[in-house]
């Protein structure tokens, strides 16, 4: 134990929670708003899922580093091109995003008129169906997480107090990023848009982790999004005294 309570140790900790902590925003941002379909009740409840589900993810794969890092092997080619469970977890992630962003986007922007409409509307989102795509998003970011955590740390159980640690910090602020995204449309169509990128970054990374990495996709990524944060905040503030911004439509959960 003496060995974890070394300086080297104790910046390595530090520095892969804040790295875990930045690279979870994505998975946040995407969390807010899959759990804005629920009714209010419910969703400490779907949070307190997700955090749990989450840690135990992580530390399982942690448990099993040996194996993860054997995933980026090919399991297969595809002529000269070979693909890892890495690769194919990311491009099937990366797909899965895109496809339940666009979705998203359509329900804000245009939405069904007929929604709820004598129990029947489309929008009605289950607690069930919302863990479930928290479960399998999570699985994809956590595989990443896991990735750089192994890079970063030498030691398995300062990986599994990291992760656990970056997971309690993203629970707690999840309701006030929600609520944040919830109360501002075009933070909340910038956020998706975000989420849009993150999905096309993963499956170049599926495709070829290599190249992407060398193009440093996610540096620049996060450049945008948090540049377009900047400018939004100044147009916020420009615009506190005038017009209220217009309402998303929203889906309306059944009680």
């Amino acid at each position: 134990m003496e060995h974890l309570l070394t300086t080297e140790s104790l910046i390595s900790l530090l520095t892969l929670i804040v790295l875990e902590v930045v690279l979870g925003i994505d998975n946040v941002i995407f969390v807010s708003i899959v759990m804005n379909r629920l009714p209010e009740h419910k969703r400490l409840k779907a949070r307190r899922i997700w955090m749990f589900t989450g840690i135990a993810v992580r530390v399982t794969l942690l448990l099993f580093i040996g194996y993860i890092v054997r995933a980026v092997h090919p399991l297969f080619h595809i002529g000269s091109h070979g693909f890892s469970l890495r690769d194919l977890i990311m491009l099937g992630g990366g797909l899965f995003l895109l496809v339940k962003t666009t979705m998203e986007i359509h329900h804000k922007l245009e939405g069904e008129e007929d929604v709820n409409i004598k129990g029947k509307g489309k929008a009605g989102a289950t607690l069930l169906n919302v863990v479930g795509q928290i479960i399998l998003i999570d699985l994809v970011f956590s595989f990443d997480s896991i990735i750089t955590a192994v890079g970063l740390a030498k030691h398995v159980p300062i990986m599994i107090i990291a992760v656990i640690i970056a997971m309690i910090v993203m629970f707690m602020f999840a309701p006030r990023i929600s609520n944040f995204i919830h109360k501002h449309p075009t933070l909340k169509m910038l956020a998706l848009s975000f989420l849009v990128m993150v999905g096309g970054i993963l499956i170049i990374e599926g495709w070829n982790a290599e190249k992407a990495h060398d193009l440093h996709l996610k540096n620049y990524a996060y450049f945008a999004m948090a540049f377009s944060f900047g400018v939004e905040l100044l147009n916020m503030a420009i615009r506190k005294k005038s017009a209220p911004p217009v309402e998303l439509r929203e889906p309306k959960p059944e009680e």
